[in-house]
């Protein structure tokens, strides 16, 4: 078989899975298994809103914090959100691909982490976590149904070690309404314990107390490559390999 014609059969197989759209371009989602051990970080919702219209008074309030999993696996999140618009729920969360910029501007996080390029339709399947967004944690773990809503879920699939695309503390998080309207948005704030300073929050997380916990938009911005992985080449060498050994 010529390479050309491998090269074709594997392009073709991209295409069935963009179809698909159960699954990424690069695959499911893989497990995250080094995590840094003890590592926290916290996005607390601003006081001034982002979206200013409707029965919304004021601002959404909350926080999603993550902290490493047990042995360095995935993320344990605690999510907890009141003051929710009295219309246009079920309400959704996600985390998007780039942080909040000094304009407050909710719109320029651009779309959801998605580093394996799985796409948001069709929608998520939670019975199949690893086959839906990265970022999509609404859709894996649940919608904001009431007022207060407090959540407690683990993730296989998010990075707090930087480097895979599917590390998020130099990103954002961003609550929508059900048309996925941008409802507000916050970035991550990593916790410190180490040092003479550090201290226990009353929640178990650790907090570096020369440090306050954010209140406002007070993250300075990633510059660099945060993102989706780039389709490359280098994903269908397997295709390849398996073929010419034929």
């Amino acid at each position: 078989m010529r390479l050309s014609d491998i090269l074709s059969l594997a392009i073709l197989g991209t295409c069935v899975l963009a179809q698909n759209g159960t699954t990424g371009l690069l695959g499911d989602a893989i497990a995250v298994t080094n995590n840094p051990i003890g590592k926290g970080a916290i996005a607390v919702l601003p006081k001034k809103p982002f979206f200013a219209s409707g029965s919304l008074d004021g601002n959404v309030k909350g926080a999603v914090r993550a902290t490493t999993g047990a042995k360095g696996k995935g993320v344990d999140f605690e999510v907890t959100f009141s003051n929710l618009p009295k219309e246009g729920g079920p309400f959704t969360y996600h985390l998007h691909v780039n942080p909040l910029d000094a304009s407050g501007n909710c719109t320029n996080t651009l779309a959801h982490l998605d580093p394996f390029i799985r796409g948001e339709d069709p929608a998520c399947n939670s019975t199949h976590p690893a086959t839906c967004q990265v970022g999509d944690l609404s859709g894996k773990y649940g919608k904001i149904t009431a007022d207060p809503f407090k959540a407690k879920f683990h993730d296989d699939f998010t990075a707090m070690k930087e480097g895979p695309g599917s590390y998020f503390l130099n990103r954002s998080i961003v609550v929508h309404f059900a048309n996925k309207t941008r409802i507000t948005c916050a970035n991550f704030t990593v916790l410190r314990c180490a040092g003479v300073n550090a201290t226990s929050t009353t929640d178990g997380l650790c907090q570096d107390s020369s440090t306050p916990m954010p209140t406002d938009n007070n993250v300075t911005p990633f510059v660099g490559g945060a993102g989706t992985l780039p389709i490359t080449g280098l994903a269908l060498l397997p295709l390849v390999a398996v073929f010419l050994a034929f």
